[in-house]
């Protein structure tokens, strides 16, 4: 019988693209949000206030390609993310309205072909919602503030979460650490 081969044919691409089923036109992606010379007034790494515009209101503020990916539920192509075999020191923040939501400690390599993480920087930085599109059963995620499309969670990561975050480069920015404590210590300099 060639039932075995027949299996791994049909099946073993699913096992493969488990994230990669809504993709964009092949297109140059942005490399981050130029948030200092940009018409996205919700903007902001510091302010935690929920974040609700229409969508006419994103398509305005936001490049195509992060509009697509976070307001349409996109995906972008597996291994195109500059942000997949990036190991800087800092933390990600949400490209839409930046609220941070990972640090560059809890990123792994995990060969899926999006960058993944095994835990967010706060229980609030992501929210979860059952995502039964493509013929499987997932939990997307989302950021906390804006309610951004992010990827997905699996539960098949690295201890000590168990956790696999698969997350689209396109709608995450990135700090570097020395970055952020700068200015942290500038903004808090009199205080």
């Amino acid at each position: 019988m060639h039932i075995k081969p027949l299996f791994t044919l049909l099946f073993a691409p699913m096992i493969f693209c488990q994230c990669s089923f809504s993709q964009p036109p092949q297109k140059k992606s942005s490399a981050h949000m130029d948030n200092t010379n940009n018409k996205n007034k919700v903007y902001s790494r510091s302010d935690k206030s929920k974040v609700v515009l229409s969508d006419e209101e994103w398509k305005k503020v936001l490049p195509e390609d992060v509009y697509y990916i976070a307001r349409q539920k996109g995906t972008e192509r597996p291994w195109s993310s500059k942000y997949e075999k990036f190991s800087d020191v800092g933390t990600y923040y949400c490209a839409a309205c930046g609220n941070p939501l990972f640090r560059s400690d809890t990123k792994f390599e995990s060969g899926c072909g999006w960058p993944s993480f095994y835990e967010p920087v706060t229980k609030g930085s992501i929210i979860y919602a059952p995502d039964n599109t493509a013929g499987m059963e997932r939990t997307e995620v989302m950021c906390g503030r804006c309610k951004s499309h992010l990827g997905h969670v699996f539960e098949d990561g690295p201890p000590p979460t168990g956790l696999r975050y698969c997350i689209n480069g396109v709608v995450l920015d990135f700090e570097k650490a020395a970055a952020a404590d700068k200015k942290f210590k500038e903004e808090n300099k009199n205080g």
